[in-house]
């Protein structure tokens, strides 16, 4: 009687056993690995599936049983060493630190491989020594031909060991200034960064493990930018340092802490060279950062009337019709007309107001730049000629609040200019705006002349001072009276 040919067609017991083996594996992986990568029983179970096909195929094929059972038993193993490196080394290392990289899973998961292709020529009946020692030509082909590769795999471990930069991270990668991006990827064998110009670059580990990487994320995450501005002989150093200093902040992305600085950093044929040191966390907007700081600068030292020397230089122009510029008389009328639109000055006459208009100023903010901040010590009223300013205040543990939006013809500071008090508000231009300073000293000649004027603007300010405090408390506050402001302006104006 002969034997039934299923029972024939089996895998032996060994490969059932490791295939059995192999999922009872997997089923642990799934379980037992750290949350959010249990994902990677993906990998075992792969290998697992395939062994498990094989024998199949196997059983459906006796005569095939002797060539696939070696497949089965590789298949097997390697999903067995595979699931043992997720268990045990993965869950092992993340259990202690922070995950692991990809790359060093991916090394640890090819060893696996290859040992169970090992184990599976050990198995055969196959010395694996004698056979890589028998092909000594094609191991050194081999070699030379993977030189590359592998020194890329051996520098991204030594990237990873020594943890010179992570995921997100900006740094130079090579001695090119302009060569900076985010790093995006680290791999196995390269690491992919995205520059500023949104250009995807892919640098072999071998090349960066060589390069001197500057990484302006860490240890700290703000970064210095250094700007240098040029300003003329004939001014103070001191005194250009504590107008940019006082330009620069508040601008976009410039911390207060650590605080930014300037020095004197040369002395060259245009002037003096200054250099400006700021710290931001905006490094992706590194270019917006500078040149905020920039435009704050130019209106800054334009408004205190520095110039920014040009290159002396031997050259000749032919010169073209230009804008013809304003006349003093043409400016003064038209500082006229502005202050006459005002109600505070509506009790001057006309030469007192025109002399007014001799003795002030225009000064140009750039859009979001702060005029005066609440609190600071003032001495001056402005009027808006041209732009948008933008009054904002806050009283004892009250939130900021808007108190209003001037317009072209509008004036702000008066109490200041009138008793010298601390600014009660934080004016901030919203556009390029053109404003009209009325100085202290200019008031003071008015005034002098005119000593019966303190009694109308002592109202004015006290009516102005009231709607101020209801519109950053809501309610009736306690404002001074008009004897207080009255005895304020005789006292500052010495009169």
């Amino acid at each position: 009687m002969h034997a039934l040919p299923v029972v024939s067609a089996l895998p032996p017991l060994p490969a059932a056993r490791e295939l059995i083996a192999a999922v009872v594996a997997v089923a642990v992986v799934a379980v037992a690995a750290p949350r959010g990568r249990r994902g990677l029983a993906w990998w075992p179970l792969a290998l697992a599936a395939s062994g498990g096909l094989l024998a199949g195929m196997a059983v459906a094929a006796p005569d095939a049983l002797a060539g696939l059972l070696p497949f089965v038993r590789f298949f097997a193993i390697a999903s067995l060493l595979q699931s043992a490196v997720i268990v045990g080394a993965v869950t092992a290392w993340e259990w202690f630190a922070r995950p692991m990289p990809r790359i060093f899973f991916d090394v640890l998961r090819w060893l696996a491989v290859a040992a169970a292709v090992l184990v599976g020529l050990w198995e055969a009946g196959i010395d694996a020594g004698e056979l890589l020692t028998g092909s000594a030509v094609v191991t050194a082909v081999l070699g030379f031909a993977l030189r590359d590769t592998l020194g890329n795999v051996f520098a991204g471990l030594a990237i990873h060991a020594e943890h010179p930069f992570e995921l997100g991270d900006w740094i130079q990668y090579d001695a090119n200034p302009a060569h900076v991006g985010r790093v995006v990827e680290i791999n196995w064998r390269a690491t992919k960064v995205i520059t500023l110009d949104e250009a995807y670059v892919i640098i072999p580990n071998g090349q960066l493990a060589q390069a001197s990487i500057r990484n302006f994320t860490k240890p700290d995450p703000w970064s210095r930018r250094s700007l240098f501005v040029i300003t003329p002989y004939d001014v103070p150093p001191q005194r250009v340092q504590a107008i940019i200093l006082d330009a620069i902040r508040g601008s976009f992305g410039v911390l207060e802490h650590p605080a930014p600085s300037v020095v004197t950093n040369a002395f060259l044929e245009r002037g003096v060279e200054h250099w400006v040191r700021l710290f931001t966390t905006e490094f992706d907007k590194r270019d917006r950062v500078d040149g905020m700081a920039r435009d704050r600068i130019w209106y800054a030292l334009a408004r205190h009337g520095i110039e920014i020397p040009l290159a002396t230089q031997a050259i000749r122009l032919t010169p073209l019709p230009g804008p013809v510029a304003e006349p003093p008389s043409a400016a003064v009328e038209r500082r006229r007309r502005c202050l006459e639109k005002i109600g505070l000055l509506a009790a001057l006459d006309q030469d007192h107001v025109r002399q007014l208009a001799e003795d002030t100023a225009d000064r140009v903010y750039a859009a979001g730049e702060q005029v005066i901040r609440q609190g600071d010590p003032g001495g001056g009223m402005f009027v808006v000629m041209d732009g948008r300013v933008e009054v904002t205040a806050s009283a004892e543990n009250t939130p900021t609040v808007r108190v209003a939006m001037l317009e072209p013809g509008d004036y702000f500071g008066e109490m200041s200019l009138m008793t010298g008090a601390p600014r009660v508000a934080t004016v901030t231009a919203l556009v390029e705006t053109r404003l009209l300073e009325v100085g202290k000293d200019a008031f003071g000649r008015v005034l002098a002349s005119r000593p019966e004027l303190v009694d109308r603007l002592s109202a004015a300010l006290r009516e102005r001072l009231f709607e101020r405090a209801q519109a950053i408390a809501g309610a009736e506050r306690t404002v001074p009276e008009v004897q207080d402001i009255f005895r304020k302006i005789r006292e500052f104006f010495a009169m």
